[in-house]
């Protein structure tokens, strides 16, 4: 990443150095989830749609830890695998909205809640910034080489309210507190960096 752009990273002291932690990143390009890769302190396991584990990049995404998901129904081989990352003290990426969009957090779905309130990790909102701003000459799909991409990270916090539910309201609550704390985060990154 840091050979290809220019990556700006501000707050990556704020990510957990031990234990399970969930970063959840706006995601408005496909550039997004490498580029936090590439920049984030600890190593990050993403679950990545199984659409994007063909040909070569399958044993390469397996390779480094990343876990497919099937996004059409509850794969609970995915879940697991995710669970195990957060059991084992790793870093588990997660775009909350599902799908590449416009990184806004608008439209969470109950994933990001259902991991931090079951595994107890921590969550560090993260906004990547200025991936989508231009277009590249050479690679159109891709920012223009040597362009600044801010990645933001957050302050860590918990999910649940403290009481242990895992109710399916205590995952509802637990996602509007969560949507509340992203949506909040990006708005000060967008501040901070002025993008």
């Amino acid at each position: 990443m840091y050979g290809l752009w220019k990556p700006r990273v501000l707050g990556a002291w704020r990510v957990p150095a031990a234990g399970p932690v969930i970063l959840a990143v706006n995601h408005a390009h496909n550039l997004d989830g490498p580029m936090l890769m590439g920049t984030a302190p600890r190593p990050v396991h993403f679950l990545i749609k199984k659409e994007a584990f063909v040909g070569p990049l399958d044993p390469f995404l397996r390779g480094i830890g990343q876990v497919k998901v099937d996004r059409t129904a509850a794969d609970r081989t995915a879940i697991t695998g995710a669970l195990g990352v957060l059991a084992a003290g790793g870093v588990l990426g997660i775009f909350p909205e599902g799908t590449r969009g416009e990184g806004d957090f608008a439209s969470l779905r109950a994933g990001l809640a259902y991991f931090a309130v079951r595994s107890g990790a921590s969550i560090v909102p993260v906004a990547v910034l200025g991936s989508t701003e231009r277009r590249g000459r050479l690679i159109r799909a891709l920012p223009p080489l040597r362009s600044r991409v801010d990645v933001v990270f957050g302050d860590a916090f918990q999910a649940g309210d403290g009481s242990g539910r895992r109710t399916r309201a205590a995952l509802d609550d637990a996602t509007v507190r969560i949507q509340e704390r992203l949506t909040a985060h990006l708005e000060n990154a967008r501040r901070l960096t002025g993008r």
